[in-house]
């Protein structure tokens, strides 16, 4: 089930907004993250179509770290980029776990007035 990690981070994303009073600056982060990262993908899998110059993985792994990895994850399935190549997938699964990992750390500190 591709939608897995989204399923599971809106319900994750939904507790910690509650128990943590985010700030709606952070889901407005992950939005516009998330939409600039399907569209780095969406010219990246147009530029393969043509045979020019292609967006670095680099760049597509650091804005999916960046909190756009919601994006890149719709990206990959409905524009069917990525998603065989096993050397990508595991890389970016691995920033999706730091992602996460920075959301619940950051979001804790947020929640508690830790960070101003």
């Amino acid at each position: 089930m591709p939608y897995l990690p989204l399923l599971l981070f809106a319900l994750m994303y939904a507790a910690a907004t509650v128990l943590w009073d985010l700030p709606l600056l952070v889901g407005g982060a992950y939005l516009a993250i998330s939409l600039s990262c399907f569209v780095a993908y969406a010219i990246d899998k147009a530029a393969a179509r043509r045979g020019d110059w292609r967006t670095p993985e680099s760049t597509l792994l650091l804005l999916g770290l960046a909190c756009g990895w919601p994006g890149g994850l719709l990206a990959q399935q409905w524009l069917r980029h990525k998603t065989s190549k096993t050397s990508f997938q595991w890389k970016f699964y691995l920033t999706v776990v730091l992602n996460v990992v920075l959301f619940l750390v950051l979001g804790r500190q947020i929640g508690s007035g830790a960070v101003t």
